[in-house]
Parts: C-alpha cells; structure tokens; sequence
C-alpha cells in the first residue's frame, strides 16, 4: 500500500487519544488526527520524528494525520486502519499463503452479535472469517499484543469460536506494523482475559497468522510471516 505524499515533524505531544501536536520541518505547529485508540506505548514519545499525510476535505476538522513514528531506527505505522488494507492487499497478492483459494473477499462483514468481521472470505465450500489485529507494542526484546486491555478484542476472539462451531474456518491476524525484527508474543501481562480467551480458542480450531510489515516512507506492504 502506497502511502499518500508525507510530511516529516517532531512531536510535541499526544493528548485525548487521537490528537497529536506536531512541529513540521518548515516549522509550522499542527494538530494532527491520531488514528489509533491503543495506548501506543513503545510508538512514540515527546520529540520523536513522525510523518502526517495532509488531506484537503472541507469535511474534515484535522487535515492532518499521522501516519509514521520513529523509536530508535524502527519505523512504526501507527495508523491502526492500515492493517485492514494492507491484509487484504497481501491476500490478493498471494503472499498470505494460508488464505489463498476463495472466490470472493469482503471487508466489513456484519457476523456473531453485533459484530463485523474484518474479512470475510468465500468459495462455494467454505466461509472463512478472518480478524485482524495490528501490532505496535515492544515489550524489550519481543513485540507483542495487546498494548492496553481490550474488552473488544476478547470479544471478537470468542466470535471466532462461535464460528467454529457453527462450521467455518476462523483466522486470527496479527499483522506487526513495525520494522523490528524481533519475536511476537501474546501481552498476558497486560490483559489475562484476552490471554485467557486466545488460548481458549485456538484449542477450539481458530487458526493464528502472525505475518511481519516491511515499512518505508513510501508505502507499507506485508511480506513475511512469522512462526508463533
């Protein structure tokens, strides 16, 4: 996924979640949208470099968003909206070896309890339900997920299973939005009942992916998976 013309700044500071203010090169200050309601610790901190894209809608409050940190010579995409697009892409593209076969593939799919599904994929056989996390945290040496308790996606964990036992294949995605090259592992520290929840359901049959982003300043693509 080609990323749209970004802007270089320094951070001044993250508040209220989606608000970040920026100092750009030319040194205008701007408040930037922050499209990521994680905690994003180990993604940015006061005066780190970042990259906003800018978008001319009249609609639009903020016309920035940020897109890129950097924490040490790691790029980071924070932008947690990414990860759909970019799964979806690697589908298509056959790097995602595990989902290939199905006729047709759609985003967004209203399934479970008042849920969606990130990606529904269909042949005449099958459906297989495919949720997508994106990964941000370092923990030392190890990226892992969640960054923060998730009430939301302990939910879609348990959606999962329900899938299963109504017969369909059921995958969960994590896709790791960041260029170290370190193990994944699961944050029970941070939240026991989605540990708890993930265990349980891939002992019921929910598949796990973890594939790894290759990032630049000029687009974000998945191109490996990892072994988890």
């Amino acid at each position: 996924m080609k990323f749209p013309e970004l802007f270089k700044g320094k951070l001044i500071k993250r508040y209220k979640r989606f608000l970040a203010d920026i100092i750009l090169e030319d040194g205008q200050e701007i408040t930037a949208h922050v499209p990521n309601s994680g905690a994003m610790t180990s993604c940015i901190e006061e005066n780190c470099s970042v990259w906003v894209s800018f978008h001319d809608n009249p609609k639009r409050k903020l016309k920035y968003t940020l897109e890129l940190t950097q924490m040490q010579e790691y790029l980071i995409c924070t932008n947690t909206g990414v990860a759909n697009k970019i799964g979806i892409e690697a589908i298509n593209n056959g790097t995602i070896k595990e989902l290939q076969g199905y006729s047709s593939i759609k985003p967004e799919q209203k399934y479970g309890i008042n849920s969606r599904i990130d990606i529904l994929l269909e042949n005449e056989n099958e459906k297989c339900y495919v949720e997508i996390k994106s990964v941000s945290l370092r923990i030392e040496d190890e990226l892992a997920f969640p960054d923060a308790v998730t009430l939301r996606g302990t939910k879609h964990l348990n959606e999962l299973v329900s899938m299963v036992e109504e017969g369909h294949r059921a995958v969960m995605l994590y896709i790791i939005q960041r260029t170290d090259k370190v193990n994944f592992r699961l944050a029970n520290e941070i939240d026991k009942k989605y540990y708890k929840a993930f265990l349980e359901a891939r002992k019921k049959g929910v598949e796990v992916l973890v594939y790894q982003s290759d990032i630049n300043h000029q687009e974000i693509n998945i191109y490996k998976k990892i072994e988890f």
